[in-house]
């Protein structure tokens, strides 16, 4: 008995290993969660592209009463996936209000729906920012930018190419064929700077129950609608939601697709590139940003002090690189920008880079004493946030390190002696002149 302490340490450090690191990110561990077994041989080309790009995948039904994201307060997971729209109670200790403080802890997360979504997964995407229908029976329709099929005649199958502009989220090889969509809509806030519509619906789109006619207009029309959303937390945690779980299937994956009204008769759809790309944002294969080897000191040393005095002329730099999917990569931006901050910002200065990563720049310490900051906030598009700070404080001169005879100074330097010369030529006369 008193060797299982010691193994229970060890199986822990073990787990913790495993556990997502800055310096790798791509070296970790998912947990997919599944409404029935048969999902993970119906979608395993897309689950076959995350293993081969390192990712360990634990499949578990939605409702094992064992599922557990974390133990003794460390989590087992650096990400999550799920993939069972239909769920009503998850298994274990799992909850709507487990997952949302996994992803408050910064932690990753995939969740996919479709028309037979349920009030969990509902409840979880609308605390992400992302509002489904309310209409459970609503599905996403569009009579002119359908894909053209034999068997689907309600229109339902949606042939999205609406793409966000963004290279770090979708990659730069751009997506040619359109994405096979089948499943709901959603609303995002436009308020909310968090979240991103990655895939859009076309302006003719619309939200209704394909089997009834409409008696009221739709909530959701046109380009309102998000096929696709994507979240980045203020603490760089990601999530992607989609209203399809057919999106990521074999079958879309292998499809051709013809968007109605095109000539072009794409052999294989766009799915597994977007799904792909998508994936690799999600789980911080791109875009995932490091700030390293902070530096500042005065202009001609070296050695970073530990005060500054009003005026001194300084040298800030750093480095910043961004994870590849295999190793860190020079980030080259031309918008890094550094304040000089005491309640407000002193001094903003962008930076100067050497397109290897190194950003420099150079600036006076102003006139005035007190406590500083040296901060990044470094907030774009799809890039994970650095948020950089460093304190030092600035002093007044000294008594004797006040210039001797201050060059502004000499009209009144010259006021004093002509008054004493006066006073003198004043005396003189006044003495002895008779």
């Amino acid at each position: 008995m008193s060797r299982a302490p010691a193994i229970l340490s060890f199986l822990l450090l073990a787990v913790l290993g495993n556990a997502f690191s800055p310096e790798n990110p791509t070296d970790r561990k998912i947990l997919v969660l599944l409404d029935d077994l048969s999902i993970k041989s119906s979608h395993s080309l897309y689950f076959q592209s995350l293993q081969t790009r390192g990712f360990d995948l634990d499949f578990k039904l939605a409702d094992d009463p064992k599922i557990a994201l974390q133990r003794y307060g460390q989590y087992l997971y650096d990400a999550l996936i799920l993939f069972s729209p239909t769920i009503d109670s998850l298994g274990g200790p799992l909850n709507a209000a487990a997952i949302l403080d996994f992803v408050d802890s910064g932690h990753d997360l995939i969740l996919a729906a479709d028309a037979s979504a349920s009030d969990l997964i509902r409840e979880i995407a609308t605390e992400c920012g992302v509002d489904f229908d309310e209409d459970q029976s609503a599905m996403v329709i569009d009579h002119t930018s359908f894909a053209v099929s034999d068997t689907e005649g309600d229109h339902t199958l949606i042939a999205g190419d609406d793409f966000i502009q963004s290279d770090v989220i979708l990659g730069k090889e751009k997506i040619k064929a359109p994405v096979l969509f089948k499943g709901i809509g959603h609303s995002v806030n436009p308020a909310n700077s968090l979240v991103l519509k990655v895939l859009s619906a076309s302006p003719s789109a619309y939200s209704a129950n394909p089997k009834s006619k409409l008696s009221t207009p739709p909530t959701l029309t046109g380009s309102a609608i998000s096929l696709v959303s994507v979240v980045q937390a203020r603490n760089n945690a990601r999530v992607l939601i989609s209203g399809s779980l057919s999106m990521f299937s074999n079958r879309f994956f292998r499809s051709g697709v013809q968007k109605a009204g095109s000539t072009i008769n794409h052999e294989k759809s766009g799915n597994e590139q977007f799904v792909t790309e998508i994936s690799k944002w999600v789980f911080h294969e791109r875009g995932h940003l490091k700030a390293v080897n902070v530096r500042h000191h005065k202009v001609g040393e070296a050695d970073e002090p530990s005060i500054y005095r009003i005026n001194d002329d300084l040298e800030y730099s750093l480095e910043i690189y961004e994870w590849s999917g295999t190793s860190w990569e020079p980030y080259v931006a031309d918008d890094v920008q550094v304040q000089f901050y005491m309640m407000s910002p002193y001094v903003l200065k962008t930076m100067s880079t050497d397109q290897k990563g190194v950003y420099y720049t150079s600036f006076k310490v102003p006139d005035v004493y007190g406590v500083f900051q040296f901060k990044v906030e470094y907030e774009k598009l799809g890039v994970t946030t650095l948020s950089l700070a460093k304190q030092i404080p600035v002093r007044p001169f000294r008594h004797n390190e006040y210039e001797r005879f201050i060059t502004a100074a000499f009209p009144y330097y010259g006021a004093s002696f002509s008054v004493m010369g006066g006073f003198f030529l004043f005396s003189l006369v006044y003495l002895y002149h008779k």
